[in-house]
């Protein structure tokens, strides 16, 4: 699960026949796995689960039977898990060490549950834009938690001032990093899970290329908007899933989003006078991807219309045309795959490289995972 939206609706999804869930997290790992910190997993009582804390297996089966004692006792619990080699291997570490996993259980028939009343509240900031962390103290029966906004707000308490200040001034660094991460501090341990908005994708066009993006990106977690001057392409029938689908002039519409570095800005319209003004505009924004359609020759083209507007040449750079990674994509879901990917692998800082020659390279180092 990638942000708490969903975790919440895969609550709802069990609670329409369960009354109790555990939420499992991943808050600790010694080596490298290809889950991160804050992956989760919901069980309930009937022993249905929803996620993963690892990429399942022998680790996940585990995390399931444990969850299963902590609805009976209805006390959260933090596991620890050692691994034996093979075990390691399964998870995605290259030899043995040590997973935690935080297993909290909430009540659903009870509308005053701590636990979900905080999740709401994430969930609800989050939309709005806003980002902060939930600081949940681990070695504690009672699930007590933390919230730190970052319009300075601060709800929830940890059991002392002393705990309070020193882990609500943790939780505003780790804000400012977007890291989340199990800290150790007077005499206590936490886990401080960052969260923020989804990462914006911006598609101007909306022809097949643009349908086919907005699926996959919704399964990557993204808030898609879509705009285009031409409302017969605009539909909603046509884009059931986007987020925002707007008609108008896309250089005067992208102006409403922030084109930050979290922001990826794609042009799939095949169109002079949608592409010019909208990247004379985007390129002086901090936005942390831009990609056209096109091949070499069309950018050229518009780049050097660009010129003669006066965009400097080193913006210009910024423009990834040919769109997307060389797969051999042919067909419009193809093609949104090579362009998701890039984008993936831009955020990411990675080469999009296959992760076999990467692996070669290093000599089977940890690290070679997605």
């Amino acid at each position: 699960m990638r942000t708490m939206s969903e975790l919440l609706e895969h609550i709802e999804q069990l609670r329409r026949s369960s009354g109790r869930v555990a939420v499992a997290t991943l808050v600790n790992t010694r080596g490298t796995t290809p889950r991160k910190e804050g992956a989760r997993m919901v069980v309930d009582e009937h022993g249905r689960v929803l996620g993963s804390v690892t990429i399942g297996g022998c680790v996940d089966a585990q995390v399931i039977e444990e969850s299963t004692d902590v609805l009976g006792a209805m006390k959260p619990r933090l596991l620890e898990m050692n691994l034996g080699d093979e075990e390691a291997w399964e998870i995605g570490l290259t030899c043995g060490g040590t997973i935690e996993v935080f297993v909290e259980p909430i009540a659903l028939d009870v509308p005053s549950d701590p636990t979900l009343a905080y999740y709401e509240r994430v969930r609800a900031h989050a939309a709005r834009g806003g980002r902060g962390a939930l600081v949940s103290l681990l070695d504690d029966p009672h699930g007590r938690k933390l919230l730190v906004l970052d319009d300075g707000r601060v709800e929830g308490s940890l059991g002392s001032p002393t705990l309070d200040a020193r882990f609500t001034a943790e939780a505003r660094v780790a804000i400012d990093r977007a890291t989340s991460q199990t800290l150790v501090g007077e005499g206590a341990r936490v886990f401080v899970e960052v969260f923020a908005p989804p990462s914006l994708l911006l598609i101007v066009g909306a022809g097949h290329v643009a349908m086919e993006m907005v699926k996959l990106a919704k399964l990557l977690g993204y808030r898609t908007v879509v705009v285009d001057g031409r409302p017969r392409f605009a539909t909603p029938e046509r884009f059931p899933e986007v987020d925002e689908l707007r008609v108008g002039i896309p250089s005067e519409l992208i102006q409403s989003y922030p084109l930050a570095p979290s922001t990826a800005l794609v042009l799939v319209a095949h169109d002079y006078k949608y592409d010019v003004p909208v990247l004379r505009y985007a390129l002086g924004q901090p936005v942390g991807y831009v990609g056209m359609l096109g091949s070499t020759r069309r950018a050229n083209a518009i780049l050097n219309l660009l010129v003669e507007d006066g965009v400097p040449r080193d913006q210009l750079a910024r423009v990834r045309v040919p769109i997307g990674l060389d797969i051999g994509a042919q067909t419009a879901p193809e093609i949104a795959l090579a362009v998701l990917a890039e984008i993936q692998a831009t955020r990411a800082g990675r080469s999009g490289r296959p992760l076999r020659d990467v692996a070669r390279e290093r000599g089977g180092q940890n690290g070679d995972h997605i």
